[in-house]
């Protein structure tokens, strides 16, 4: 790992974050998001074609159509879940497994979801080669979540979707936040921040317009409102 390069990816975080301050209300990411994205070495979750580019504060192709999120994107979505030490999280779209590493540097147990096989061996393989024992990964759609695993404290699906799945609210903990990109392939997507209080009453906040790969899954249709393939 570079630590150059990594300084200069925690300082273009921290940038990238004051000038989207008036949308996301939040001046600078929190320390503790920062020092768990500084001991994951993105260059590892990239492939290696890609590893002169992996600090670079760009969305990364991985294979499959899918990419890994550029560093402010994981680090805003990291924060807005609000990761507690003994928290138990769901995460929808493994990919190459780096947002669950930053996760799984900051909570309990994190349960990943990639409905792509190829991509989740991959993804298991390289977390458990680094050494994160906190990390399961499932191959399965993650519109339906993971019922028997639930209630998590905080759920977070790193693709598009044209709509929040309900099974993910059904699934998430009371005072726990559901952090999801919402909107269609290459239309306006927005970033989506939703609360669920002791009722089961759902709060839900914009945040900033960003863009996603689509969300597989669902009733034999993707969730940017197209047919799957056969």
């Amino acid at each position: 790992m570079s630590s150059r390069r990594m300084q200069e990816m925690l300082y273009t975080i921290e940038r990238e974050y004051g000038w989207a301050a008036a949308e996301t209300g939040r001046a600078a990411p929190p320390r503790r998001v920062l020092e768990a994205m500084s001991r994951v070495p993105r260059e590892e979750f990239v492939p290696p074609a890609m590893q002169a580019y992996a600090y670079a504060d760009n969305a990364l192709p991985i294979g499959e159509g899918q990419t890994i999120s550029q560093p402010f994107i994981v680090a805003l979505m990291t924060d807005l879940l609000e990761p507690e030490a003994d928290d138990v999280i769901l995460e929808v779209g493994t990919g190459s497994g780096y947002q669950a590493a930053v996760l799984a540097e900051l909570v309990r147990k994190v349960y990943s979801i990639e409905v792509v096989p190829s991509l989740a061996r991959e993804a298991e393989q390289r977390l458990q080669r680094l050494g994160y024992r906190n990390i399961e990964v499932r191959t399965a759609d993650g519109y339906r979540g993971l019922p028997r695993e639930s209630p998590f404290d905080g759920i977070i699906v790193t693709a598009a979707a044209s709509h929040v799945p309900p099974p993910l609210v059904e699934q998430l903990e009371p005072g726990g936040h559901l952090v999801i990109p919402v909107g269609r392939p290459y239309l306006p997507q927005e970033l989506m921040v939703l609360t669920r209080d002791e009722k089961g009453k759902v709060k839900t906040r914009s945040v900033l317009g960003v863009a996603f790969v689509p969300l597989t899954g669902g009733q034999g249709r993707n969730l940017a409102g197209e047919e799957d393939a056969p």
